[in-house]
Formats: C-alpha cells, structure tokens, sequence
C-alpha cells in the first residue's frame, strides 16, 4: 500500500488546491480510494474533510542550487522548503515530490518538508574559499513565505545570514509574511543588495480561493507590495502564470493595481504544465470551471506546439502562436502605459560580500 492515500480525484477540496491524490510517476505501487458518498460537503459541493499538513525535518548536505538555463536572470537559488501548503493547483514544482516517492497532487500541499539546518549549511557554504558571489534567489520552487514559515522562520534565518555578510538576495512569494522581515530587507535595500518580486496572479478573491486556496488573499499581497515600497525596497509584480480563458483578462488591472501599491517591476509567465501538472490541473478545471475546460485545455495546447507543456529554453516561459503573441504585447503595452522600470532587474551589488567565517573550536575573543 502506497503511503499517500487520499480523497477521489476530481471533486474540489475546501482549502485545497488539488483535488485528490495522484500517483507520482516513479510510483511502484498505488492506492485508491473511492468516494462513497459519506464525505462531508459545503454547498457549493466541496469536499469539506481536508487531509491535514504535516511538517517533516530534513537535514540538508546542501543548499545553494545552481543553473545554467538561459531563460533564469539568476544562477544561484535556495529553498528552505520541499513541497508547499499554499496549494497552488498549477505549481510547477509539483512533479518534484515524485522524487520522494510522493503524491505531486495532496502530498505535495500536505507533506511540507523543512530544511531545519538551512541557515547553517548556508554559512558554511558562503565560507568556502572557492565561493564566487551571485544573487540568490529565494523561494523560486515553493514558497519561501508559506504557513508553515511563520513558526518554523528558516526563511528568516536565511536573511539574516545574507544580511550579516552583504550578499545580494533576491526572493519571489505570494504570502504577505514578507512584510515581518522588513527590518532586515529595508537595510539590505539601502546597499543594493535585494530585489523582492510579489506574485499575484487575480484580483478576485473567490478565484484566488480555488487556484491558490492558502496564499495570502490578493488585497493582502497589494498591501505588502505597498509596505515594502514604502520602506524603500525594490518591488515588482508576477503576474504568474497568466492562464487562458481562467485569468488572462486581469493582466492589465493586475499591473496598473500593482503599480498603485509602488510596485515598479513587473513580468509574467505564461502556464506550466510538466508531467503531473496537466492532469492534477485538468482535474481542477473540471472541478471548478467545467464549462471552460476543454477551451481551456485548447488554448494552452495552442501555445505549446500542440502538446499540454513544451519545455524548450526561450519557449516555456511565453509559449508560441496567436495567443502568446497577444499576451506579450498586452503586457508591454501594459508596462509603458503604467509606467514600469524596463531595467529595474540591474545588477545588485556583489562586491560588498563578507564571507562569514568558521566557526572556531576555540570560540570568539572578540
């Protein structure tokens, strides 16, 4: 019996982005379990008996992960978390649970892993004498911000240490518990050593309930937008992902609302759909907008070269044909009309950095 049992897939979770479990794709043996039609449910039809989060430790060799892709304006990422509970029904990180022999749909919002030594690993490694400097960016598979941040603050301790040593940091969320860490984003800010990106893909909260069930509700992540700015951190706006037929419409009063709250860098990406994605988000359409489905399955094969997901450099990120042409000149029309930074992304400054040094058997006179 396969350890990531769950509720019938196709039918909307309360407080769930996904909705039931899905075998991963290295899965040797799977368990299903039928809806008998005892499941306690709200009026609107969902299922209202919610599997609950569960917070495991994991003790990391490593943390710093490097790329090479073309596409990433960054070389250097670390995530002080596997898994996440926002429950992003399109997270693009979900097949990674796979790895763990894992659920990519329940599992992954519900089986939240932590790097508790994070902050440790990553002091020894800014250490070596070998390290080059380059921008980290934080939180860039699951959110460096969700839930289970606001007890555990590994993201905070991660700071702290690229704040001690004048490391140039830059993070993407859409949880306003960004905003308790301005005491240490508002100095690094003054250095040019930070770059926060806030990610909010509707205006509309019921919408923003289903697609993203334990994010921070849209007026929530305008006002962090609004508190960094005004404490003069460097903001900008994800629109992501921009999804046909589902969101697209919002672009533009995604970016002017933004604007509004002293964002001053925007971008977008286009849905992703690899490997388990495109079934766990086909089930959401169906559970949620089952009268848009198949049009919207249409459209996204359309800017995919006919298939659910195309991974090619210079293409997953935007997509190609009709459609994706559209977007991208809504969205640059959109940026000169509301009065977007083209170059704000620049380079933050690398020369400050201080590596930390290691720790002393004998401990610290001074």
């Amino acid at each position: 019996m396969h350890e990531g049992e769950g509720t019938h897939r196709g039918q909307a979770i309360k407080g769930r982005g996904s909705t039931g479990w899905l075998p991963g794709r290295y899965a040797k043996t799977i368990a299903e379990k039928a809806d008998d039609g005892w499941h306690e449910r709200d009026r609107e039809g969902e299922i209202e008996s919610a599997p609950q989060t569960e917070v495991r430790e994991e003790r990391a060799r490593s943390v710093i992960s490097r790329n090479q892709s073309p596409d990433i304006p960054f070389s250097q990422s670390l995530n002080p978390y596997r898994g996440c509970e926002h429950g992003c029904s399109y997270c693009f990180a979900r097949p990674s649970h796979a790895y763990l022999d894992l659920s990519p749909g329940l599992d992954f919002e519900t089986k939240i892993f932590a790097k508790t030594n994070a902050p440790e690993v990553l002091r020894e490694e800014l250490a070596r004498p070998g390290y080059q400097v380059s921008p980290i960016a934080l939180g860039i598979n699951t959110d460096a911000y969700q839930p289970t941040e606001r007890k555990l603050q590994l993201t905070r301790r991660i700071i702290e240490v690229l704040a001690e040593t004048r490391h140039p940091l830059s993070l993407i969320t859409k949880n306003a518990l960004v905003e308790r860490d301005l005491d240490l984003l508002a100095p690094m800010a003054r250095e040019n050593l930070v770059r926060v990106f806030l990610s909010i893909t509707t205006l509309d909260n019921q919408l923003s309930s289903k697609l993203e069930p334990r994010a921070s509700a849209p007026h929530s992540r305008l006002r962090a937008v609004r508190a960094l700015a005004g404490a003069g951190v460097p903001v900008g706006v994800m629109f992501a992902p921009a999804i046909p037929w589902v969101n697209d419409r919002e672009l533009e009063a995604v970016l002017e609302a933004a604007r509004g709250a002293g964002a001053t860098a925007a971008g977008y990406v286009l849905l992703r759909l690899p490997h388990e994605v495109a079934p766990l988000f086909r089930d959401w359409l169906q559970a949620h907008v089952p009268d848009r489905a198949a049009h919207v399955m249409s459209a996204i094969r359309q800017q995919r070269g006919g298939k659910d997901y195309d991974a090619t450099f210079g293409k997953r990120f935007r997509g190609e044909g009709v459609f994706a042409d559209l977007l991208a000149r809504r969205f640059e029309l959109a940026k000169k009309r509301f009065g977007y930074d083209r170059h704000w992304y620049g380079a933050m400054d690398c020369t400050k950095f201080v590596p930390p040094r290691k720790p002393s058997p004998q401990g610290e006179l001074f």
